[in-house]
């Protein structure tokens, strides 16, 4: 039985690509900050394990890797901060804000990857770093997270040549009805639900697609 673990899984992405998984007979580790909403998700999906926590935090990083400490075939890095809101010109950015979101959209990634190695590397397994066009595109407002998800597709690029023998996906899904796009002001109500962008990436999964960067929307067509 293959095993994936999955952060930010109690809603949006996270939880629509974990359903998607349990439907293929995955055994599942999710994270989520908000322990409620983290059961209720565990309750919606089926049996997984599901350990509540800040990815920020090292204790619960080496909780997940000791969950996942049998072997490990997936991680999925979707856990995730829009930062300051409303979303500010860069010239307004908070510094101290911007780096609280660098802790949670990069800095927790890696030390998660770098907890999580040995488990990956014994089964070949892959990485899926959620990213966003805002990490490619000049969008006014969007510097501040936009530049944390460019800096993990970086991280991406890097650990895909230093780890040949893993599948190395930073993908970006495209809009999705969440409340993080709601919070950044856009209309999630027109956007399409994540259940979407977490079925393309289901076959990104599912056929282990060469290392890179993909769009949901292109999975999708082809």
């Amino acid at each position: 039985m293959k095993t994936a673990l999955i952060t930010g899984g109690s809603r949006g992405l996270g939880r629509a690509l974990a359903r998607e998984l349990a439907r293929d007979g995955w055994n599942l580790v999710l994270d989520a900050r908000d322990a409620a909403a983290l059961d209720e998700a565990a309750r919606d999906i089926g049996p997984v394990t599901a350990v509540a926590g800040d990815v920020t935090d090292a204790a619960h990083r080496a909780a997940l890797a000791s969950a996942v400490s049998g072997g490990l075939d997936l991680l999925v890095n979707n856990a995730g901060t829009l930062g300051t809101t409303p979303l500010p010109r860069l010239a307004d950015q908070p510094v101290q804000e911007l780096a609280d979101m660098f802790a949670t959209n990069v800095l927790a990634p890696l030390a998660l990857i770098q907890a999580v190695l040995p488990s990956l590397r014994a089964r070949g397994g892959a990485i899926l770093n959620i990213s966003s066009d805002a990490a490619v595109e000049g969008y006014e407002t969007w510097g501040g997270y936009g530049s944390s998800k460019a800096a993990l597709e970086q991280l991406s690029r890097v650990l895909a040549a230093e780890e040949p023998r893993l599948a190395v996906w930073w993908a970006d899904p495209g809009e999705m009805a969440t409340d993080m796009l709601r919070a950044a002001g856009e209309d999630a109500d027109a956007a399409p639900p994540p259940a979407e962008a977490a079925a393309a990436l289901h076959r990104l999964i599912s056929e282990r697609r060469p290392s890179g960067r993909y769009r949901a929307d292109e999975l999708a067509a082809r």
